[in-house]
């Protein structure tokens, strides 16, 4: 991923760009490890909302005019930052798409 286009700082850009390949990094150390992947998932996920609703919010601009201009560049920027979570019903359609094996017994 390339930060450097949004962020502040070139240092900050360089952080982020580590993190981003040390969690590549850790999710291809477990490939085919399906509970420590969804471990890392959630670890990411919580430390999304940790982020959101503590130090964002609280960094929110009270000045309608800095809030407007942060809104114009969420949108210009790629949006709002979304992590997906995953649904049984996901789950169950890939199960679903694979052909059955019959299993000899």
């Amino acid at each position: 991923m390339n930060y450097q286009r949004k962020v502040g700082s070139e240092e900050l850009a360089a952080k982020l760009e580590s993190l981003s390949r040390e969690i590549s990094t850790l999710a291809a150390e477990h490939q085919g490890e399906i509970i420590d992947l969804l471990a890392i998932l959630r670890s990411l996920e919580c430390s999304h909302r940790q982020i959101q609703e503590g130090h964002f919010q609280q960094a929110l601009p009270s000045n309608r005019q800095v809030l407007y201009a942060l809104l114009r560049d969420i949108e210009e920027s790629g949006g709002w930052p979304y992590i997906e979570r995953g649904t049984v019903r996901s789950l169950l359609s890939r199960f679903n798409e694979q052909p059955e094996n019959p299993v000899d017994i």
